[in-house]
């Protein structure tokens, strides 16, 4: 699955640079995670990395986007190919 953040979100703007995909950008109101381009930080580290910094846990897994850890993995790879 991908993330999200809720509207909980106090613009703290500690997510952003963690993110390892790039997958977090500032959006109109704030902080969005593209489905894209989020992997879970699998392939990365262990434990998705926004959601270890927000300091109001407002990072929750997206249920419209679902996916397996093997679907996160092969997600990794494609987007990594190109490094």
């Amino acid at each position: 699955m991908s993330l999200l953040i809720t509207d909980e979100c106090i613009n703290c703007d500690v997510c952003e640079p963690e993110c390892p995909n790039s997958a977090i950008t500032q959006g109109d109101e704030i902080y969005e995670i593209d489905p894209n381009l989020c992997t879970e930080c699998v392939g990365h580290y262990d434990e998705p990395q926004c959601i270890e910094v927000c300091p109001v846990d407002c990072i929750l897994v997206d249920p419209d986007h679902e996916e397996s850890r093997e679907e996160l993995q092969q997600k990794y790879e494609i987007l990594t190919s190109g490094d």
